[in-house]
């Protein structure tokens, strides 16, 4: 992997997206394919499948497997994504919020709507995202990002399926734009990628992504690590992913000072 420069870090505040090309080498991408193998061969408890019945593909994704699938934590706390994370955000230390494997069989029609992650966790302040394929991924097949949309506001998340305001209440967030209808007004960024390259964004980076018509498949390991400022926020509704019991633990507002929570850089 090249080094990081102080313009990439730049670019990265500005647009709240940056492609690392290389973030992990050969024998960490086989690790991470061996380890989404591993995922997809025995399902998690919070394990969905994201796409209609009657879609000739599958999107299937998965969450928080780092403690029983070894390899995932020896990426997301021991690999260069720790540190790159760290680096894009400026801060002193990042700790690990959550792994997402997310794949897409080839042919599947399902698009990845548009949204924002933030408002799905239970967390407050920045936090940032690896989005690490180990297959190669054409550029008509990648994650999409709108640039400059991590400075805010929060957008209404919706169920993905059938598009139901689960987490905040209807006209209490304003609604994503309809980028599809015309995607020329908007600063998209997506990328043809190799296996091991990533993608690092802001949890509040509004991203879709499309279906994925190809022969191949695509596999992703994505690593999500938090800042040091971020904060417990309990919400009154389930968040994605659930953290079961954590409000008896954390309090509103406390650090996410907890085993759930390792400490990822310094290592």
């Amino acid at each position: 992997m090249n080094e990081l420069t102080a313009q990439d870090v730049e670019d990265y505040q500005r647009d709240g997206v940056i492609c690392v090309r290389g973030l992990l080498d050969p024998a960490d991408v086989e690790r991470a394919r061996e380890a989404i193998d591993t995922v997809l061969d025995v399902p998690g408890p919070l394990a969905q499948v994201a796409s209609g019945h009657d879609d000739p593909g599958a999107f299937i994704e998965d969450f928080r497997r780092w403690g029983d699938v070894p390899a995932i934590e020896e990426l997301a706390r021991h690999s260069r994504a720790a540190e790159v994370a760290a680096t894009l955000m400026a801060t002193p230390s990042v700790r690990f919020y959550h792994d997402h494997v997310l794949v897409k069989e080839g042919q599947t029609k399902q698009r990845t709507p548009w949204h924002q992650d933030q408002p799905y966790y239970n967390v407050d302040g920045r936090g940032i995202s690896a989005w690490i394929p180990v297959d190669p991924v054409p550029e008509a097949g990648c994650l999409e990002m709108v640039a400059g949309t991590h400075l805010g506001p929060w957008l209404m998340p919706r169920t993905f399926l059938d598009g139901e305001a689960k987490w905040f209440p209807e006209g209490s967030l304003g609604e994503l734009p309809d980028i599809e209808a015309d995607r020329s007004a908007y600063d998209i960024r997506r990328f043809e990628m190799q296996p091991g390259d990533a993608i690092f964004f802001d949890f509040l980076t509004v991203h879709g992504a499309p279906g994925f018509p190809f022969s191949g498949r695509r596999r992703v390991l994505s690593l999500r690590y938090l800042s040091e400022e971020a904060r417990h926020a309990p919400r009154r509704w389930t968040t994605s992913p659930e953290f079961d019991g954590l409000v008896d633990q954390l309090d509103d507002g406390a650090p996410m000072d907890h085993p759930l929570f390792p400490v990822a850089w310094p290592a």
